[in-house]
This record gives C-alpha cells, structure tokens and sequence, in this order.
C-alpha cells in the first residue's frame, strides 16, 4: 500500500477483507474465503470501524465469499441495526447462486439489498 491508498487489506488464514472507501459515506469491503465463527470478530471490527470513521453506506462484495455462516449473518444483523440509527445501509454483492441462497433461506434478503454487480451496487441500482 502506498501513501494516499484508500484501500487496506487485512487477512487472516484463507479469510481476507480488503476495503476501499468510494465516497466520504461509502466503503466497499471484499469479502474472501469464509465468513464464518474464526472470521466473524475481524469483519464485525472492520464494519465498526468504517462506521465509526463516518461511513453509512457499507457494500460488501460477496463474489469471492465461499462461506457465510450463522455468526458472519448476526454481524451483519448488528451492523444494519446500528447503520439503521444514521439512515445508513448495508448493501450485498452476491451473484454466486449458492451464496444468494443463504440469504433467501434465511429471509434475509428483505433485510438486506442484494445486487449481482458492485457497481450497481455502490449506486443503489436495484434490478
């Protein structure tokens, strides 16, 4: 990373998050390798950390996600609750068939927007 890279990157064992802030309200995190109960602390502190740097929108990148667990799905549920007190939003990345499935399973998809490209997703661009 170099001076005046917006981005950071963090991993842990196969798990890996990388974050890019696109607008003063707005960080896209890439979320790789399973989130699941080893990765769950990591992400919860990165969201918190976005949010308490001022961020309201927070697009999590799904597409190389392999794995999304219970407690990876109660992170998410604590960041939008807080998110939600800002008029903030959690936005999903998820064109993997097998991922998306998580979140209709779980009805979470009426909780949560899903788009299958980041771009509309950073633009809030519903299909």
């Amino acid at each position: 990373m170099t001076m005046g890279d917006a981005s950071t990157h963090t991993e842990v064992g196969h798990f890996r998050i990388d974050e890019e802030r696109v607008r003063r309200d707005t960080m896209v995190f890439d979320v790789v390798g399973d989130a699941d109960l080893h990765s769950a602390p990591e992400l919860r502190e990165r969201l918190r950390g976005a949010m308490d740097d001022g961020a309201t929108i927070l697009v999590l990148d799904l597409t190389e996600t392999t794995l999304v667990d219970s407690t990876s799905l109660g992170v998410l549920l604590g960041a939008m609750k807080r998110l939600r007190e800002h008029d903030g939003q959690i936005r999903l990345v998820v064109p993997l068939p097998e991922i998306r499935r998580v979140f209709e399973i779980t009805m979470l998809d009426r909780i949560f927007p899903l788009f299958e490209t980041r771009t509309r997703a950073i633009a809030g661009e519903t299909v």
